[in-house]
Parts: structure tokens; sequence; C-alpha cells
């Protein structure tokens, strides 16, 4: 959004000094602003607006698309940091190692090298240094086959912001792909909390009721969606948070969000296996 010109050069120039050098394309998308000068052979786009996240995401798969292709995808937050030189390296070899591999979940840790509960796509936070097989992934860095893309359609852009990556995932997850999380790929981030944006109360209360509305059998959809909101209690949010939740959570029960795909239940057996079964 152009307000963090001095850590995206950071972690462009992280990105210019993998083993092997930059990847072959990079693009930097102003979300409704004209990004500034950028290092050579990286791309600007400007975005008429702010798509928000996923939008943001699909617009960038695009101008791939229309600029020679690729077979992976690699996100990043603009104010990450790869510490690492053979980041790059890793993600290759993984995907190169695994044909079914659809997505790669990188570590992020703070400034101190700790990493937040939030950010370990596992239930209850489990130890962020054990990497493994998962059933959701890291937004602010991962890298994605194409081909997967392509099966499954892009991020929903009605998402805008929170959960976007679950969506994915699921629907990744129901075509047969595995997702990874890799304790060995690490991004530095700066310490922050979810609430802090503006819409995240209420988009976190919309997004969970449109992700079970359009994804799970519709057995299960209760059941999620009592399981969220019993946690949701749980953390005592501010009042202010609690009131937009659940005006969001009501939305989203309003508001149609299609299509409706449910998974298959061997899909919902697979994630369970994993640790996650999609109803908590």
């Amino acid at each position: 959004m152009g307000d963090r010109d001095p850590e995206l050069h950071a972690l462009l120039d992280s990105v210019a000094t993998q083993e092997g050098g930059a990847p072959a394309k990079v693009v930097v998308l102003g979300q409704g602003v004209r990004p500034g000068p950028l290092p050579a052979r990286m791309a600007a786009v400007e975005l008429p607006e702010n798509l928000g996240i996923p939008g943001g995401r699909n617009a960038g798969v695009r101008w791939l698309r229309e600029h020679g292709g690729a077979d992976i995808v690699l996100v990043l937050d603009d104010d990450g940091l790869l510490p690492r030189t053979d980041s790059l390296r890793l993600v290759r070899e993984a995907f190169d190692a695994n044909p079914r591999l659809g997505i790669v979940s990188f570590r992020i840790v703070d400034e101190e090298g700790h990493t937040q509960r939030r950010h370990v796509p596992r239930l209850g936070g489990a130890d962020p240094t054990v990497s493994g097989p998962v059933t959701t992934f890291l937004g602010g860095a991962h890298a994605i086959r194409m081909s997967v893309i392509d099966e499954v359609g892009e991020f929903p852009a009605e998402f805008f912001y929170a959960h976007e990556e679950t969506d994915f995932a699921w629907r990744a997850l129901d075509a047969g792909w595995e997702i990874d999380y890799r304790a060995d790929l690490v991004l530095r981030h700066p310490r922050t909390e979810a609430s802090r944006h503006a819409v995240y109360y209420r988009n976190t209360g919309r997004n969970r009721v449109w992700l079970a509305k359009r994804h799970l059998p519709a057995v299960l959809v209760p059941i999620y969606l009592a399981t969220w909101a019993a946690y949701t209690l749980t953390q005592r949010p501010p009042l202010h948070g609690l009131k937009a939740w659940w005006a969001g959570f009501f939305e989203g029960l309003r508001v149609p969000c299609p299509p409706r795909r449910p998974m298959r239940w061997r899909t919902v057996w697979r994630m369970t296996r994993l640790g996650r079964p999609p109803v908590i």
C-alpha cells in the first residue's frame, strides 16, 4: 500500500541475494498506489484500488500468466525478510521431490526469533520448529504450485481479508494436493497482532461463516460455526470487537458467497488424521 518502502526494499534485497540469484520474475503489487522505483528486473504493477489480500494475490498470478507464466508462485509480505540465502533453493527442491506437494508454508519469526502462536498452522500452536504436513498455510510467506491454482481456482476475492488461505487450502486438499509446513524456511516479520486491522473482527466473523457454507458438508456447518463462536467468546475480545464479530457473523449467514462445493468425506477424514478436523 506504499507505506513500507524501507521494509519493502530490504525484502527485495533478501530475495535478490538468494542462492542462484533472484527468481525469474519478481512483481510488486501496489494496492491502489504506484510502487516507487524498484531494483532492475523487478516489475511494479499498480492496481486501480485496494483489492484486499486475496484480490491482490489473484492480480499477481494473472500478471505472471500474462508475462510468460511460472511453475511456482512465492508470496511474501512486504514487511517481511528472508534471513537465509537458501530459502528459494529449498522451495524448489521441495516441489521437485514431491509431485503431489501443492503448497509450502514458511515459518514466521519475529525480531527475536520467536513464532507467535497464531503463526503455527496446527491446533494449539504446537512446536513451530517441527516441520510436517498441515491443513492450512500462512499468508505472509508461502509458495504454491501454479498447477494447483489452475485446478482449484483463485483465492476468494470476496473475503478481502481473513481466512482466504484456509478457503484455498481446503480446496487444494479436496483435490488431493498436500500442504507442508517447513520450519527451515523462515520469514522474519515484525511482531504484530491480527486485531490491528480495522476490519479484523467483522471479516473474521463473516468469513468463517462463508468458509463453512462454501466447503463443509451440511451436517458439519453448524458444528463448525458453534465451535468458533464459543472459541471467540473464550478469548474475551473487547466489546467493540465482539459487536463487530457478531455483525460479521450474521452478515455471513445472511449474504451468500458462492460457489458451494462441499468437500468429500474422505477429505474430512484426511484432515482429521492430520490433526485438524474441519469442525475446529
